[in-house]
């Protein structure tokens, strides 16, 4: 005999051992639960219930004369019973495969949906199911209506299908006129959202993620119901005990006009497109039209677009990396979103500044070709010189020099470098009066404020980029292959680490004409002309006008109240005339863009700028309104390196002004 016999022999009696006791505990444990447990046992397998919310059918997103631009329409699913599963011998699984064949479907991708997602033995996300297990095995989601119905037509062979239909949303393309970035899109909802949403939010419903959709979420949403089932031992629901009908959500009637705008995008496409052609980038745009009456907004389009309609149905990954792309990305509105120096429309906050200041509108003024601060020297566009000139005139050839003088009185009146803040800076302050800097409070859930750089935004800045900046004013920027701009660029580094906290007169310059620092959203440049128009009246711009029950009650939305702006002196006169000028006059920036244009009928006035942009083609704006005599609508357009204003932005709102001279009386 083995050596390591008797231990083995030990090893075996120490193991029967143990068994012989766990033995001993599991029979002292059952005749436990038989002799005094067994009114506590006895309901261990005894049915349950829970609970299933119901979601509301969402309402719809409409413009002001009742046409749907966000719709709910009928999407084809197929489920199946989880008890029919349950039931099955083999699970279901000849049943699934049975559907795979009859819809022409992968096998794996409909028997990976009837495992939820975290469960021993699931399959991996996307194909799990990440959803209640109390409700049917959604096998396939939008599947083709003809073979589903097949399906439906046979139920002995495909015991526990259902073929369902369920509301998805629907909406417009742009060239339909839906205004992608403005109504926005849904999306699942965050764990934050869902446990802050007192039930009525889970995770597998879908909530407004953008725009209106998200803005109006509550009012869309509606309420959810709640389904009680009873549930086997096996956690199938066997039947329902109890329900409480969902209320639907009620719709939401906007101050948008499809008409309107559908022919804003066809303008914006079309003018980005002969942009395109004459050899500009071209890369961005948004136009805008505004009702003057209430300040509703009636179109608003960006470029580059998107259909929402991509989220309804699934979005793939290569589709989300390009929604999702940077600077680039459609899902921006570019309308109120994006803040650029606005350039010389940025004039028609900058007279009313200059006379604030003190200017006489009676005096005529020298535009020469540049004008010397200190020691850099600031030109008119293309070096152009005009003489002595009305301010009227000033404003209609767009020359610069006349207000970088300005700006240099008013910065040295306020004190110069050894100014301590902006307290009676004319030019800023009337910038602020006009609601520049600030969001206009539109009802979207995000909005750019602009900027209007002064002292204490330039310590700001400088203190929150001097380690960057002061790097590179040792560094330079030897990565870039144009070593003029290098040098420059290396060379501003060095100004403003050492002083870049300084507001200089040439700051003030450029602040005077728009470029530089200062930003403003197309949105707050069109309540800014829109004020002009008015004589000092400000609507506050809205989306939101009234919102409709499933009974058909309907309920205006409060909209902002109205403010009214007192502009210094005669400047509001002056720029009323000028701007006019502007379009009609042969000297007028825009008067080209006009040309042939019904005038007569349908007065425009308005103000052309182009933005220089360091390493870019220049930003073209124009802003406008009509008619003259009874300003009703602004219309405004940017495009990102689109080149001038004058032939770029003025003949696309040229286009928009066209179609609203035929829709009014």
């Amino acid at each position: 005999m083995s050596r390591n016999a008797p231990r083995l022999q030990v090893r075996m009696l120490a193991s029967l051992a143990v068994l012989l006791l766990l033995a001993g505990v599991l029979l002292g444990r059952l005749g436990q639960m038989q002799l005094t447990d067994h009114e506590e046992g006895a309901g261990v397998n005894a049915p349950v219930t829970a609970s299933v919310p119901l979601p509301a059918l969402r309402g719809r997103i409409l413009d002001r004369h009742s046409r749907p631009i966000v719709d709910n329409a009928v999407r084809t699913d197929v489920t199946i019973e989880r008890s029919a599963l349950a039931d099955a011998p083999d699970g279901g699984r000849a049943t699934v495969r049975r559907i795979a064949q009859a819809l022409d479907l992968p096998f794996a991708r409909l028997w990976g949906r009837t495992t939820l997602c975290g469960a021993p033995g699931a399959a991996d996300p996307p194909l799990c199911w990440p959803g209640s297990p109390l409700v049917p095995v959604p096998l396939v989601v939008d599947a083709d209506p003809a073979r589903a119905a097949a399906l439906a037509e046979r139920p002995e062979h495909y015991p526990g299908v259902v073929v369902t239909t369920q509301p998805v949303r629907s909406y417009l393309g742009p060239k339909r006129g839906g205004a992608a970035q403005t109504t926005g899109y849904l999306a699942r909802p965050s764990a934050e959202t869902v446990a802050e949403s007192d039930g009525q939010i889970t995770g597998e419903g879908l909530v407004g993620a953008a725009g209106l959709e998200l803005q109006y979420d509550d009012l869309l949403r509606g309420r959810a119901g709640q389904r009680t089932v009873r549930v086997d031992a096996r956690g199938v629901a066997v039947d329902e005990v109890d329900r409480t009908d969902p209320v639907p959500g009620k719709d939401l009637v906007t101050t948008l006009d499809l008409r309107i705008q559908r022919a804003t995008q066809e303008a914006l496409a079309d003018g980005v497109r002969a942009a395109r052609e004459r050899g500009h980038t071209a890369d961005t745009a948004a136009a805008l039209v505004l009702d003057l009456r209430d300040g509703g907004v009636l179109a608003s389009a960006s470029l580059p677009t998107y259909d929402p309609s991509v989220w309804s149905r699934g979005v793939t990954q290569e589709q989300y990396d390009r929604l999702t792309k940077g600077a680039d990305s459609p899902l921006i509105d570019r309308v109120t979103g994006v803040a650029q120096p606005p350039a010389s429309t940025f004039k028609v906050v900058s007279l009313p500044g200059a006379v604030a200041s003190g200017v006489d509108l009676d005096q005529e003024v020298n535009c020469t070709s540049s004008h010397r601060i200190g020691n850099r020297t600031f030109h008119n566009y293309q070096s152009r010189a005009y003489g002595w000139i009305s301010w009227r005139r000033a404003i209609t050839v767009s020359c610069d020099t006349v207000f970088y003088r300005v700006a240099e009185a008013v910065w040295r009146a306020q004190g110069g470098l050894d100014a301590q803040d902006d307290g009676g800076d004319p030019l800023i302050g009337t910038a602020r009066l006009l609601g520049l800097g600030s969001p206009t409070g539109i009802d979207l859930p995000t909005e750019s404020a602009g900027r209007i750089p002064d002292r204490e935004w330039k310590r700001q800045w400088w203190e929150s980029t001097k380690e960057e900046t002061c790097r590179r004013a040792e560094t330079g920027y030897p990565d870039m292959t144009d070593r003029a701009d290098a040098r420059y660029l290396k060379a501003l580094a060095r100004e403003n680490c050492e002083s870049g906290y300084l507001f200089r007169p040439g700051d003030e310059a450029n602040l005077s004409i728009g470029q530089g620092d200062v930003t403003a959203t197309l949105l707050q440049m069109a309540s800014v002309f829109g004020a002009i128009a008015q004589e000092g009246r400000v609507a506050k711009p809205h989306l939101g006008r009234a919102e409709v029950t499933a009974e058909g009650t309907r309920t205006h939305l409060a909209v902002g109240d109205v403010d009214s702006i007192d502009l210094p002196g005669r400047s509001g006169d002056l720029l009323r005339r000028a701007l006019q000028d502007v379009v009609a006059q042969p000297d007028g920036t825009a008067h080209s863009a006009f040309a042939d244009f019904p005038l007569k009928r349908w007065p425009v006035a308005g103000k052309t700028g182009t933005a220089e942009v360091h390493g870019q083609e220049d930003t073209a704006w124009f802003l406008s309104y009509a008619p003259v005599q009874d300003p009703r609508y602004v219309v405004g357009v940017v495009v990102s390196q689109g080149g001038t204003g004058g032939a770029t932005s003025a003949p696309i709102a040229r286009q928009i002004h066209e179609e609203l001279a035929e829709d009014t009386p």
